[in-house]
């Protein structure tokens, strides 16, 4: 029953001192405001006959809309008159374009279109999780009302990661160019691939000559190399609890998968393979370096469901794995935190084990707050105790990193902001060097 019902039975009490029994008024009334009722409820068109299905977008980058058309049809011989709320995450960011409180009205045999638009505030799949509909009579007094999960049409909209770091790809690209030698000169390095011989110029490193082709031509020849191509890049998302501190305005973790999306772009073009593993206390996806050509928009797809996990990450799973899979020399970049706890006691021990294999990066950001509180003269007991802490937060790192290089690991620490162009930096640096 409806207000209109209350309405309409409060009207007719007014009508009550006209009435010679007022007991009998009132249930005179009553009983005709039910019958009404009834009548109406009787009219409204059947829910069972309401069909419903959605069209739309299923996925799109964090900070974009998306549309997703949800269509009613009435297969009935009555008029639909209803009221519908199309019930999403609070993190979808639905905003429909008909309001739950209009009135829609959908002809015998006919369809109806209810578009809704999404602007998602987090990365996932944030589904649909409720469809309502209350169809009412033509009184409108009464109505029939279907609400809930099984009667819901699923859909999930996955949300993308931004990829904020893909202004910097041009200008990686560029140096990758000059890496190979397509727009100025071969580099030389331990591991690099003989490309070809030239005449000496002055200026050529005098340990690039090749003696016997020299004499042979009677004349000075160097050899030039080129980087090797087809090598293994495996990037690993650390997926516990330190990938939830926020840098910033953004998780520790969002930072990282911005900066693997980098790195994997720039190595696909490149020519080299790339594989991906997040994991924490377990697995939480692999995505192999197949299919080049749609690597990026399948790594994408494959961390876009990924958060933290509020619980301690086990290294020695994850280095167990990498060995497991990755039979050829590749290069590591792991993307974790450099806290002492958590890589004193999980990724050290096993660290000797994965370097001798493989040659092993660690991708870290560091919060600019704990340098700030270093350098802001302390204005009472509180500032002093920060600054403290402050200080021997940033002894710990340096230990911590100490203790990494002494394993030949390759360290990068740098402010979220600057994380991803740093990491493909030195990807560059290790393949000029044929490092990788």
């Amino acid at each position: 029953m409806t207000w209109r019902a209350a309405l309409l039975l409060g009207a007719g009490a007014l009508t009550l001192p006209a009435w010679p029994a007022p007991f009998v008024g009132v249930a005179a009334m009553t009983g005709l405001v039910l019958l009404l009722v009834a009548l109406d409820w009787s009219l409204a068109a059947p829910l069972h006959a309401l069909t419903a299905t959605r069209t739309g977008d299923r996925a799109v980058r964090l900070g974009g809309t998306a549309t997703v058309t949800l269509h009613l049809a009435n297969t009935s011989a009555r008029t639909l008159r209803a009221q519908v709320r199309d019930a999403w995450v609070p993190s979808a960011g639905a905003r429909p374009d008909v309001p739950p409180r209009r009135l829609l009205l959908v002809e015998p045999r006919g369809t109806a279109t209810l578009p809704v638009r999404l602007t998602p505030s987090r990365r996932g799949d944030r589904p649909a999780v409720a469809l309502t509909v209350r169809s009412f009579g033509p009184l409108r007094l009464a109505f029939r009302q279907r609400a809930g999960r099984p009667d819901t049409p699923p859909w999930a909209l996955r949300v993308l990661p931004r990829f904020d770091s893909r202004r910097h790809l041009p200008e990686k690209l560029a140096r990758l160019r000059i890496i190979d030698g397509i727009q100025v000169t071969r580099g030389r390095g331990q591991g690099t691939e003989f490309d070809t011989l030239r005449e000496y110029v002055v200026g050529d490193d005098v340990r690039s000559i090749d003696w016997r082709a020299s004499a042979r031509r009677s004349d000075v020849l160097v050899r030039t190399w080129r980087p090797e191509r087809d090598r293994r890049l495996v990037c690993v998302l650390d997926t516990g609890r330190t990938s939830a501190v926020r840098v910033g305005d953004q998780p520790r973790l969002d930072t990282a998968i911005d900066a693997a999306l980098l790195l994997t772009a720039l190595a696909a073009r490149a020519g080299d393979r790339v594989d991906l593993l997040a994991a924490d206390a377990v697995i939480r996806a692999r995505v192999t370096g197949s299919g080049r050509p749609a690597l990026l928009s399948r790594l994408v797809d494959g961390v876009a469901p990924l958060h933290p996990a509020l619980v301690e990450t086990d290294f020695e799973l994850i280095a167990g794995e990498v060995l497991r899979r990755e039979r050829q020399r590749s290069l590591v970049v792991l993307f974790t935190a450099l806290e002492a706890g958590a890589l004193g006691e999980g990724l050290l021990p096993v660290l000797p084990r994965l370097a001798a294999r493989h040659k092993v990066v660690i991708a870290a950001t560091h919060d600019p707050v704990l340098t700030g509180l270093t350098v802001a003269p302390p204005t009472g007991p509180e500032d002093a105790y920060a600054a403290a802490a402050a200080w021997r937060a940033l002894a710990e790192r340096d230990r911590v990193r100490a203790a990494l290089a002494r394993h030949g690991v390759t360290v990068v620490d740098a402010p979220a902001d600057r994380l991803a162009p740093t990491v493909a930096d030195t990807y560059l640096r290790l393949k000029s060097l044929g490092q990788l």
